[in-house]
């Protein structure tokens, strides 16, 4: 037997009074069976649903991202292919691509999260460059739209160089 399944015999409702094994009060052992009965819930959907990748470990199946590009100058306008652990696809730099949103992945946060509604962005424009993500990272489904239209867009932009290809900066500025 568990110690889980145990533990919750031994804390079961069903009995008013305490029992020689379990000196706790009724109402407690309630408390205690429906946090358990919880526990179990979340541990058996979290084995259930897919998981980001960690470092090292291969890439869940179908983990795959189509980069289209307009607008950005410089040759880097198109339609890209990303593979990731190990890198591939048709992507002019693949390892830089997963690199950039391996750094922005993490546990319940959607890498690819659009500005939110109530920031406060600087009113720059970036230039006319657009972008799309679509696919499937870390086994959740990608469909995420780039501008460079104020300061979070551009900022947002940038955490995904080179994945999108460095644009708006003016010749001869750093990193051009």
């Amino acid at each position: 037997m568990t110690a889980l399944s145990s533990f919750l015999s031994r804390t079961s409702p069903s009995s008013a009074s305490p029992s020689p094994t379990s000196p706790l009060p009724t109402p407690t052992r309630r408390r205690l069976l429906a946090g358990g009965a919880a526990l179990v819930a979340v541990l058996a959907s979290l084995a259930a649903s897919p998981s980001p990748a960690r470092a090292g470990e291969p890439a869940p199946d179908g983990d795959r991202l189509t980069v289209t590009v307009r607008d950005a100058g410089g040759g880097a306008d198109g339609t890209y292919v990303v593979r990731c652990r190990p890198s591939g696809g048709t992507h002019p730099d693949p390892d830089g691509a997963c690199a950039a949103v391996e750094r922005r992945t993490r546990w319940g946060q959607d890498a690819f999260a659009p500005v939110p509604r109530d920031a406060v962005c600087t009113m720059q424009y970036g230039g006319p460059a657009t972008a799309r993500i679509t696919g499937t990272w870390a086994g959740r489904r990608v469909d995420a739209t780039y501008d460079r239209t104020n300061g979070c867009a551009i900022e947002r932009w940038d955490r995904l160089v080179p994945l999108l290809p460095e644009a708006g900066r003016a010749e001869g500025a750093p990193g051009a």
